[in-house]
């Protein structure tokens, strides 16, 4: 190996490898995984996230709550 040069890493392959992975040899894809694939578990997702919304906006009022009050006491 010349000094300087990198030497490609096998697992990189080329424009053709690549290629012949991403169409032939790639993952398989699932149709509708967010949703789940019972109306059940789309329900308990949706109710997930809206947990996780209200939890950040209470976050975001504590901390706003904490602003106020450090500015009104200075």
């Amino acid at each position: 190996m010349a000094a300087g040069r990198k030497t490609k890493d096998a697992r990189e392959g080329g424009f053709l490898w690549n290629a012949f992975y991403k169409y032939l040899a790639g993952p398989a894809t699932t149709d509708n995984a967010i949703e789940g694939v019972t109306p059940e578990a789309r329900a308990a997702w949706e109710r997930d996230l809206a947990a996780r919304k209200e939890w950040s906006r209470r976050q975001r009022e504590r901390k706003r709550a904490e602003r106020e009050g450090r500015r009104g006491a200075a």
